[in-house]
């Protein structure tokens, strides 16, 4: 969602490349913005900015430890499909077009994330060119701050990553979940029940035209997920009435929901995160707003996600229950109606990957209490604010 008329788009292929186009930018005194190949909700490129395009660096190799060497211009898809061939993955978004880079720099919530935390969680390295041109390598053991900073800041604020390394897990063989119906009443049951549900089954909440899906994966017992189901149906006063089938690889499980918006990138999304249920009330509002192409999006948080403390990280949100989004086409005023009625009811914080440029304070919405620690390391490494766009630090 970048208008290029007015902008030059620099294409790296290696870290030389990127150093170059930062040299320029100095030259030239313009900001930076590093794309990774992926969509974004929001344009954050200055208007005579300069967008270094990282799609040429997609490597990807795993070493005999599981350790992955992922290039910053990799997308999903290729990540999920090479981890696969050696029979590793990790826990990752939903769309095999979003960039590696963007996901996890912003967190990454998915479907193995109640399970095995954030994508970011699994982040043990990290290259990257800073401000200065200088190319510095961080973990746990160097340039800790800058590292602490990158699990969850969102990206492009500190400097351009040019490749990431991850602590994969086996990858397991899941249950597919899906199951459509048409009463309301499941957002309800939904609420109360998915976030509390064993770390092994994550199932979202898809809301559109009068049509409620629940969709999602399980690692538990086929006969263990199925009771747990039809506990979660009861509840609502639903039939049970879910697809479920068997011993489907992760890696080839995602492409298959009919649910998943297949063009994200032409919706305006809003969202927030919620600790608590919505009231019958507030949810009874959302609903009835919907109809045409308006959705309401539910996803599971609690388990793995909320084991680690808040400031363990950058990502500052580990004691929410579930992220709610509203979508619609550009120009629906229903996508600000919905968020602020459902607003009233939320935690106020906000997944720096859904970027909202509609927020009154942004840097609380997603940073929170890590705020004053990200400014510090901030004004560190990019003093001169090379790397600055709508709502950075």
């Amino acid at each position: 969602m970048i208008d290029q008329t007015s902008r030059d788009v620099l294409r790296c292929h290696s870290v030389a490349d990127v150093v170059q186009a930062l040299d320029y930018a100095a030259a030239t005194g313009r900001r930076v913005v590093p794309r990774g190949g992926g969509h974004c909700f929001v344009d954050r490129c200055p208007a005579d900015g300069i967008v270094a395009d990282l799609s040429g660096m997609d490597r990807i190799m795993v070493d005999e430890s599981g350790i992955a060497t992922i290039g910053a211009g990799a997308r999903l898809g290729p990540v999920y499909a090479a981890l696969h061939e050696r029979g590793r993955t990790i826990p990752a978004g939903c769309g095999d077009t979003v960039g590696i880079a963007g996901l996890t720099l912003g967190g990454g919530i998915g479907l193995l994330g109640r399970q095995y935390g954030l994508t970011c969680d699994r982040l043990v390295g990290a290259q990257v060119v800073l401000a200065d041109r200088s190319v510095v390598e961080c973990s746990e053991h160097r340039e800790t701050d800058l590292f602490w900073a990158l699990r969850g800041v969102g990206g492009g604020q500190f400097g351009i990553v040019t490749e990431l390394r991850f602590a994969t897990v086996p990858e397991p063989s899941v249950c597919r979940i899906e199951g459509t119906w048409t009463d309301g009443n499941l957002v309800q049951t939904w609420q109360d029940w998915a976030p509390d549900a064993p770390d092994g089954l994550t199932v979202n909440l898809a809301v559109q035209a009068g049509r409620v899906t629940l969709f999602g994966i399980s690692t538990l017992p086929p006969t263990e997920t199925e009771g747990l189901l039809r506990e979660f149906t009861a509840r609502a006063g639903v039939l049970y009435a879910i697809d479920i089938r068997l011993d489907v690889p992760y890696s080839m499980v995602k492409p298959t929901f009919s649910v998943v918006d297949p063009a994200p990138e032409t919706r305006r999304v809003r969202s927030e995160f919620f600790a608590r249920t919505l009231s019958e009330r507030t949810a009874g509002e959302l609903l009835r707003g919907l109809g045409g192409n308006r959705r309401l999006a539910f996803t599971a948080m609690g388990g793995a996600y909320n084991r680690v403390a808040e400031e363990d990280t950058a990502f500052a949100h580990r004691g929410e229950r579930y992220l709610l989004e509203q979508a619609g086409d550009p120009g629906d005023p229903w996508v600000d109606e919905a968020w602020t009625v459902a607003h009233a009811e939320g935690s106020g914080r906000v997944y720096p990957n859904f970027p909202d440029l509609a927020l009154d304070d942004p840097s609380r919405a997603y940073h929170a209490g890590n705020r004053a620690r990200l400014a510090a390391v901030k004004k560190s490494v990019d003093p001169q604010r090379l790397f600055d766009f709508p709502q950075a630090l």
